[in-house]
Parts: structure tokens; C-alpha cells; sequence
């Protein structure tokens, strides 16, 4: 079995193999137990050395779903995955009470509830500490297979994303995979919102100030198709114009990080009445950031469905999304 490189062109070989994974916090735990049994399957069939990053060609993540990539890609000592996706759920187990640390009672809501109108309900310092000693000064073009992550950037209020593909072509884009991952993270309302420098290897430096990727796609999947699009392009112009089997090619899995089973936290009568801090913050929670959340990764999923259909390969897409109360 040989591991999976990201200097190989996406469109060499019959499939194209993407997985996505889906931004949600603490949720991630959900798309890293459904990853440690598809692993498990694998190495059922090709030895228990066998890892994600093996199978598939392009792995995507936003927000903990980036965290989930970075882990499942990045290389140890040995040149194989840092993480096998097992050890993913312990490490969530672990340190998730130290990067979203609760504050009980009376006095702890009130606390927590003024903490969150006048700054980041957490200050993220444990999240960067844990990231940068497990990343360590690994780049984005060390990662084991290729792999996409969204961000934001606040300041020129666009998308930067995160490619080996564009890191290979743009070295501005080629950053520490530590860095990616805090950025991707920096939840609006739940973290502070990071800025670093990256400098390439002609010596230019490239300033980002970014925040969560999910405000832009918390689910990956299309950002994704479009990445392997414009690789595929690059390496092999006469790829286009595509044909319908030509998507074929393609073989996606999609794993979110839970839906509400029954929606009925909000309604439009409550929503009538609320101003700008209504939207932000309702009974500790925030109205406007599951809604862009879950809208996007919803709206992702059908746009996906809908074009696999029509091109006569809906079997190749599987969206795995658990429903939550």
C-alpha cells in the first residue's frame, strides 16, 4: 500500500477520491467516530498500518472539521499520519474542556452571558497552545496527502483558502498547518480572530487576518470540487470541456457535525423582536451563527445532490449527517 501524495495530479487514476468534514466545535467528535470506523473497515482489508490519508486523494475540513484534516494528514517522525483517526475522539475527550472551559450557576451564566457582549466567549489561548505543540512548524505542502481548508479573511472580507494545490503554485499560501488551523477555528463570538505573517521562500511576507472558514463554507465539499477542478486544469487543459462521466470520476463522502432532529429553538415570532444583540445572543446561544452555519452546510449538500444527479453519478456522493435532539 502506498501513501497517498499530493504531487500526483488528481486527474491521474480512475477515481478521484475527496472527504469532507463539516465546521461545528465540540460537534467534531461526531464526524471522528464515524472516521475511526471507516478506518477501522479499511484496515480490516489492508493492515492495520492502513490511514485515511491513504484512500483519499483531497480531504477538506473547516473550522474543527480543519483541525480533523490537519491531524489526519499531517506527518510524524516516520513520514505516516500524526494521528490515526481513532486517537481523534480521545483527543477531543481531552482537551475540549480546556478550550470551551463552562462556568456553572447562577453566577456563571451572568458572567458569561456580559463576557460574550463585550468580547470572545473564550480566549482561545489553550486552543493555540495545544494546536501549535501537535503541529509543530509543519507547512501546508508537508501534509501526506492534498488537503483544503477555508478561512476568512475579516479585513479584506473574502474567502482565503488554504490549498496544497495553491500552495504549490502561490508559496503565500504554503503557511505553517498550525496557523491554518487557528484561523479556521476563530469562531466568531467563541474565539478571537487571528492574524500572523507567513513568510514564503522568496523571502515575501504575506500578512492574513482571519476568522472561521465557516462563515464562508462550514461544509467544504464545494470548495473542494472546485480546488481538484482547477489542479486538474492546470495539469491537463484538454480535461475540459467535461462530460458527465467525467464527474463519474469522482467519489465523495461529506460528514457533518449534526443537525437538530425537530429545529424549534427559534421562531419568527421571538426573531421579530430582536436588534442587533438579540441576533447575537438568545437564552446562550447565537442566532445568527447557527444560522449561517447550518444554512450553508445545508444548502452545500443540495447543490451537491442536485449536480450528481444530473450528471447521472449520484451513487459516488454520500453526505452523512447525524441527527441530533
Amino acid at each position: 500500500m502506498e501513501t497517498a501524495r499530493h504531487t500526483e495530479p488528481a486527474n491521474k487514476g480512475k477515481l478521484i477520491t475527496v472527504l469532507s468534514i463539516d465546521g461545528g466545535g465540540i460537534r467534531g467528535i461526531i464526524p471522528a467516530t464515524i472516521l475511526a470506523l471507516l478506518e477501522s473497515q479499511l484496515q480490516e482489508l489492508d493492515g492495520n498500518d492502513a490511514r485515511l490519508a491513504d484512500y483519499f486523494d483531497v480531504i477538506a475540513g473547516t473550522s474543527t472539521g480543519g483541525l480533523v484534516t490537519a491531524m489526519l494528514t499531517a506527518p510524524d517522525e516516520n513520514n505516516r499520519p500524526l494521528y490515526a483517526a481513532k486517537d481523534i475522539v480521545p483527543f477531543y475527550m481531552e482537551h475540549g474542556p480546556k478550550i470551551f472551559p463552562q462556568q456553572w450557576g447562577v453566577w456563571g451564566s451572568i458572567i458569561k452571558t456580559v463576557k460574550s457582549l463585550f468580547g470572545p466567549k473564550y480566549n482561545g489561548k489553550y486552543l493555540r497552545k495545544i494546536i501549535r505543540e501537535k503541529l509543530g512548524n509543519t507547512r501546508l505542502n508537508d501534509t501526506l496527502t492534498n488537503v483544503v481548508i477555508p478561512t476568512f479573511d475579516i479585513q479584506r472580507l473574502q474567502p482565503t483558502i488554504f490549498s496544497t494545490y495553491e500552495a504549490e503554485v502561490n508559496p503565500c499560501y504554503n503557511a505553517k498547518l498550525s496557523d491554518i488551523c487557528i484561523s479556521t477555528s476563530a469562531a466568531p463570538t467563541y474565539f478571537p480572530s487571528y492574524y500572523f505573517k507567513n513568510n514564503d521562500a522568496d523571502g515575501n511576507n504575506q500578512e492574513y487576518n482571519l476568522i472561521d472558514g465557516g462563515v464562508a463554507a462550514n461544509n467544504p465539499m464545494l470548495v473542494a470540487i472546485s480546488e481538484v477542478t482547477k489542479q486538474v486544469f492546470r495539469e491537463n487543459p484538454e480535461f475540459f470541456p467535461v462530460s458527465p462521466l467525467d464527474y463519474g470520476r469522482f467519489l465523495m463522502v461529506s460528514i457533518g457535525t449534526g443537525a437538530a432532529k425537530e429545529a424549534k429553538q427559534y421562531n419568527a415570532k421571538m426573531a421579530s423582536k430582536w436588534g442587533l444583540f438579540g441576533w447575537l445572543l438568545h437564552n446562550g446561544s447565537n442566532p445568527i451563527i447557527d444560522v449561517f452555519t447550518q444554512s450553508s452546510g445545508d444548502m452545500v449538500d443540495a447543490h451537491t445532490t442536485v449536480f450528481f444527479h444530473a450528471v447521472h453519478s449520484h451513487e459516488n456522493y454520500l453526505r452523512i449527517q447525524e441527527m441530533r435532539q
